[in-house]
């Protein structure tokens, strides 16, 4: 079995050796429950002794589960797959999300991933949305999320994907897509 990426982070963080935690997962039967069962027992392992604890029961777990060969690398729990592309822009984030709307609105491979009707845009102060569904049937989300110098990431990313092989194949899509779109806009 291939080494697992996010056994090192995850010791790391947690300040607890793999074989630590396998045997906590041994103890708890988690083999027999599913991720939210383990989520759980693993979140009330970590509260109170890390931060951002909601992010780190998560990578335990899922790396727990990929240890076993229940889920493989990009893959959610219910089976599907989800893939991300994200770069950072000299935008600020409703400028860039302005911006990603008139691109995407008329860039062809946007249009034919995408189906026809409009995708929705939706924001905080934390991040902006936008929203639609692909022709697939899985989803597709771009959001403009801002950095501390006033300016903003863009993450494409796309969900529900159903084998590897398409999960590759987005992801691959959505870095030249992100990539053209930036091009884009420092040509302009």
């Amino acid at each position: 079995m291939a080494e697992n990426p996010r056994i090192g982070p995850v010791e790391r963080a947690t300040g607890r050796a793999w074989d630590e935690w396998m045997r906590f997962f041994e103890g708890i039967g988690a083999a027999d429950l599913d991720h939210s069962q383990i989520a759980l027992r693993v979140y009330e392992q970590l509260d109170g002794t890390v931060e951002r604890v909601g992010w780190w029961t998560q990578s335990v777990t899922v790396a727990y589960e990929q240890h076993i060969g229940r889920r493989v690398p990009g893959q959610r729990p219910d089976g599907t797959f989800q893939t991300s592309v994200s770069r950072a822009t000299p935008f600020a984030m409703r400028d860039l999300m302005d911006r990603w709307v008139a691109f995407a609105t008329d860039d062809p491979v946007v249009r034919d991933v995408v189906v026809p009707e409009a995708p929705k845009v939706s924001g905080t102060d934390r991040r902006i949305t936008w929203r639609t569904k692909a022709a697939d049937g899985s989803s597709v989300v771009v959001t403009s999320e801002p950095k501390r110098n006033g300016t903003a990431s863009l993450v494409a990313t796309q969900i529900g994907l159903a084998t590897p092989e398409l999960n590759d194949a987005a992801r691959q899509r959505w870095t030249e897509v992100v990539e053209r779109f930036l091009a884009g806009l420092t040509d302009s």
